[in-house]
């Protein structure tokens, strides 16, 4: 737990910040011509799960505090909590819903992530950078629809909707990018 310069705090530190415990979702030094150097910075509070706007000096510090990353399966999900596995183990660990809120659309059960631990405490998934989901519901293509790149929505296993090409069918299993829900190809 050591004081941190801002621009030296990155994306996905652990910071306090007015007493709460706040996970780092950017951080960007931004310097516009004559005038002063500042930060930006987007946190998620770990307690309360809300997203907090902060602009500060360049010169600010914030204490720092130590997480670990355990991989683990994700087992099911109830309506507060994700419940992941340790495989060796076999220990359950209780992730709330409300800390994994922008990642909950990713989490597919029987994968394994990456979780954050502050004061062994799980805090965030850390999710890979494209992951495999199930189609479950995709409308057929329309004949004629090949005038460009064409594409229909479709409905993966955990509710997220994304656009693919036409000839992906209900079943198949296509892989999604975890930054901006593109599709990326089949499994």
């Amino acid at each position: 737990m050591a004081n941190t310069p801002v621009n030296n705090i990155r994306k996905k530190n652990i910071i306090r910040y007015n007493g709460d415990i706040c996970l780092v979702l950017e951080c960007n030094v931004r310097t516009p011509p004559n005038n002063a150097s500042y930060c930006q910075m987007e946190l998620r509070s770990l307690s309360s799960g809300r997203q907090i706007p902060v602009r500060t000096n360049i010169g600010a510090s914030f204490e720092t505090l130590e997480n670990s990353l355990h991989r683990l399966e994700l087992s099911y999900e109830t309506d507060m909590d994700f419940v992941f596995m340790n495989p060796s183990s076999f220990e359950e660990t209780f992730v709330p819903r409300k800390s994994v809120e922008d990642s909950a659309a990713f989490l597919v059960p029987g994968q394994t992530y990456e979780i954050m631990f502050v004061d062994s405490k799980p805090v965030a998934v850390n999710l890979p950078a494209a992951v495999e989901m199930k189609v479950i519901d995709a409308p057929p293509a329309v004949k004629g629809d090949t005038s460009g790149n064409a594409n229909k929505p479709v409905k993966l296993e955990t509710g997220l909707t994304v656009n693919v090409p036409l000839f992906i069918k209900e079943g198949e299993i296509i892989r999604i990018s975890t930054e901006d829900k593109t599709y990326l190809g089949r499994a």
